[in-house]
């Protein structure tokens, strides 16, 4: 009786260890098969909202996008702009201007306006600065090309930089300043927020004495629809370190910047 108990006790226990296994690959395959019918754009928005992370329209997102889904990114933009479209009362089957304007649209917004949120931040080298340069440097004027995150309508302008280094700050190559301009621009967003955010980067990677950033923009919000003020622009500056407590480095800067 004793031995017969045992064999069943073991057979339990292993049809147990057998089972378990059966469980948890039909949980991951239903999971699978869940998110297979999902928009990408959908599973990306999920794994931001896992970490608990932000993602408005003047945020970088590329930290949850996988390579070869933005790709995907542009098809399912471009079925959606090709509904927007039809919404219009357009007939894109017929007119050949506007027949493959939702995937050229697509593409324009996710690899090139709006960039910036889906590719990550470029290398910026850095070199020691062994002159122990600390003497005023002005970068500018840089064309900045971004778009208003109210109507989506172009703000089209030119950034100026001023760095302040100290002898133990790191120095970056000139072009390196236009691509990480370029980076921020590229994005929805107002242009206040995106000169803070510039000036953000550029103290935490070269960790001057002072950084200074000036932007002068044209806001097609302004300009093609609303008021429709052609003549009207926008110019606001960042001052931090030494731009803001040094009133003579501050003259100095805005009057060698040339916003002409």
């Amino acid at each position: 009786m004793t031995v017969k108990k045992t064999v069943k006790q073991v057979a339990i226990k292993v049809a147990d260890k057998k089972s378990a296994p059966t469980k948890s690959v039909t949980k991951r395959v239903a999971t699978k098969e869940d998110e297979s019918g999902l928009p990408l754009s959908v599973v990306i928005r999920r794994r931001i909202e896992a970490q608990k992370a932000r993602f408005h329209a003047n945020d970088n997102i590329a930290a949850f996008i996988k390579p070869g889904e933005l790709e995907g990114l542009v098809e399912e933009v471009s079925q959606k702009m090709q509904a927007v479209l039809e919404s219009l009362v357009i007939d894109t089957e017929n007119d050949h201007n506007t027949r493959n304007t939702s995937q050229r649209v697509a593409k324009m917004y996710v690899q090139e306006v709006f960039n910036g949120r889906y590719v990550e931040q470029p290398t910026l080298t850095k070199f020691p600065n062994v002159s122990r340069l600390n003497e005023l440097m002005i970068i500018g004027p840089i064309t900045v090309r971004s778009a208003c995150s109210h109507h989506l309508c172009p703000i089209m302008g030119r950034i100026w930089i001023g760095v302040l280094p100290s002898k133990e700050s790191a120095l970056i190559g000139l072009s390196k300043y236009s691509r990480l301009t370029e980076w921020v621009m590229c994005r929805p967003q107002i242009q206040e927020e995106a000169v803070v955010e510039l000036a953000d980067m550029l103290e935490k990677k070269i960790k001057p004495i002072g950084v200074a950033v000036v932007m002068d923009a044209d806001h097609f919000c302004m300009q093609w629809r609303g008021v429709k003020d052609r003549d009207s622009k926008m110019i606001n500056s960042v001052m931090r370190g030494a731009f803001l407590k040094d009133s003579n480095l501050r003259r100095e800067f805005l009057a060698l910047i040339d916003r002409k």
